[in-house]
């Protein structure tokens, strides 16, 4: 039973490096390459968990292999605009000028009602508002809708919008985090002032962030 946790905790640790080697995506952002090979890993290392006798190298070896194979197809579709039609195709544009296009729509083996329903979950009720609608290479929709239903930006509007930079974690649970103060361009002592200002202890912060422009939010931890 040991072996068996032991076998499988080594596994764990190196599909998740060889997953990181990949680079970060959801299942819905992958290429077709990348789905394939995370699904194949996944079996392959399944085998050495459940079969104690089968050596670790008989999962490990074949993982290297398709991580490496996928890392230099990635490198050959950044190359080569070739490879990467024949790996990814190419964006489809389903709805042209506000016109829905069936002979693409069945290219795609797409119906009306997977059409509709993707279009709903990026807040577009109606084919009326849609100017152009492309099905990308990964399967997601990108949609233009008609220029009376957009809605305006800052620029058009003439309005002039503070830029606070990113707001990010500072202190979490007490802990002081130097990334996310990295982040927002700020250094330690400025997050001591500002809590010295407060009155507040760093080990009873339960959650702290602050923006580039320096404003902060401090949350302090419940008393158990």
């Amino acid at each position: 039973m040991l072996i068996a946790i032991v076998r499988t905790l080594i596994l764990y640790i190196f599909i998740i490096a060889a997953l990181r080697l990949m680079g970060k995506r959801q299942i819905s952002d992958m290429q077709p390459s990348e789905l394939v090979v995370t699904l194949v890993v996944s079996d392959i290392a399944s085998l050495p968990m459940q079969n104690t006798s089968q050596p670790l190298l008989s999962g490990m070896i074949p993982v290297m292999v398709l991580v490496g194979l996928e890392i230099l197809t990635s490198v050959l579709m950044m190359k080569s605009r070739t490879v990467r039609k024949l790996v990814c195709g190419n964006p489809v544009v389903v709805i042209e000028d506000g016109r829905l296009l069936q002979k693409q729509m069945k290219r795609l083996r797409m119906t009306n009602s997977d059409l509709m329903e993707q279009l709903r979950q990026q807040n577009v009720f109606s084919l009326d508002d849609v100017q152009y609608c492309i099905v990308e290479t990964n399967g997601a929709l990108s949609i233009l809708e008609k220029p009376e239903k957009r809605v305006p930006n800052a620029e058009e509007a003439g309005v002039t919008i503070r830029d606070n930079k990113p707001e990010a974690v500072v202190v979490s649970d007490g802990k002081l985090l130097r990334e996310g103060l990295s982040m927002c361009q700020k250094d330690e002592r400025k997050v001591v002032n500002i809590l010295s200002e407060n009155h507040i202890p760093m080990g009873s912060v339960f959650l702290m962030t602050m923006d580039g422009s320096g404003a902060y939010r401090i949350i302090r931890k419940e008393e158990a």
